[in-house]
């Protein structure tokens, strides 16, 4: 199946859902390239970026999945 290289934008404003972003992260570790989160302290929120290679489906559900985190965003650009 073809793959996309795509970049996640991910904003945590609820600290309590971090544990369920870091479980689908895990479970979609394979298609993973990597991962960088910054604490941003003065605004108690955290920002992090993944960049994935996997099939459009499975950004998608991964996507999806991280949005309906509650106190979570994110915004996802594909290359083409």
């Amino acid at each position: 199946m073809e793959t996309r290289v795509a970049i996640m934008g991910i904003i945590v404003e609820n600290p309590q859902s971090v544990e369920k972003l870091n479980n689908l992260l895990h479970e979609y570790s394979e298609y993973i390239i990597g991962r960088m989160g910054l604490p941003y302290r003065e605004k108690k929120i955290s920002i992090v970026s993944i960049a994935i290679d996997a099939p459009q489906n499975v950004i998608s559900s991964l996507s999806g999945k991280i949005g309906n985190l509650e106190g979570i965003s994110v915004k996802t650009a594909y290359s083409k």
